[in-house]
């Protein structure tokens, strides 16, 4: 059985509507669901925002649900012109911004890579009928510049949030497939984050229902 793993009840609630709900519970404070989207077997793991949330959400779909594949989908922050507000992105490679041990490995390393992993970005099943972009995932939701320097210019992210990087690791450690899409809710260099990301998400979830049935097909629940 597939599994999707995602941040924020809000983030389920368009994918719910067309969910056949056979079992609804929480544990370790996250809400599980289990039953049937489109006609084929399904879990839900509503995790929590952040990478420890993801994380443990994830490794739950994987031990509890004997999950197949992980299917992340959830509202991002866009980092260039590559990407439009509304538009829904299959995501090719996820990094851990936040993760740094270049110092301690004296330069040898790039920034985010992870203990017992030999590159920085970690690769994901991409989703046929979607564009690609790469993500960069992060305990922080800001507009802090020297962040957004640190995303672009030195590690080339198109997309950035707070769960897929973890998300991807957990998978990769359990060997269990993992694929991302990623609707974009604010876009750097338009104004505020946090104005935008409060103004779009309408907009995001409305793109979510539209687009159900086409995701559906493309990660072949």
């Amino acid at each position: 059985m597939k599994c999707f793993v995602i941040a924020m009840q809000k983030e389920a609630d368009p994918i719910l509507e067309k969910f056949e709900t056979e079992k609804d519970y929480s544990a370790g404070n996250k809400r599980v669901m289990l039953g049937k989207l489109c006609g084929r077997r399904t879990g839900i793991v509503v995790c929590g925002v952040g990478k420890v949330n993801a994380a443990s959400g994830t490794q739950y779909a994987i031990d509890c649900l004997n999950a197949t594949e992980i299917i992340n989908i959830g509202v991002a922050g866009g980092l260039n012109k590559s990407v439009c507000v509304g538009n829904i992105y299959s995501v090719s490679a996820a990094v851990q911004y936040d993760f740094d041990l270049v110092q301690l490995n004296g330069g040898k390393i790039k920034m985010g890579t992870l203990e017992g992993f030999t590159e920085n970005y970690l690769p994901l099943t991409p989703t046929e009928g979607f564009e690609q972009r790469k993500v960069g995932t992060g305990d922080r939701f800001n507009d802090d510049y020297r962040d957004f320097l640190l995303l672009t210019e030195e590690l080339g992210a198109d997309i950035r949030d707070m769960e897929l990087g973890a998300i991807a690791q957990v998978c990769i450690l359990s060997r269990v497939p993992c694929r991302a899409l990623k609707i974009i809710s604010d876009v750097a260099g338009s104004g505020s984050t946090t104005e935008q990301y409060a103004k779009n998400l309408d907009t995001c979830f409305v793109s979510l229902k539209n687009n159900l049935e086409k995701i559906v097909g493309a990660v072949k629940l």
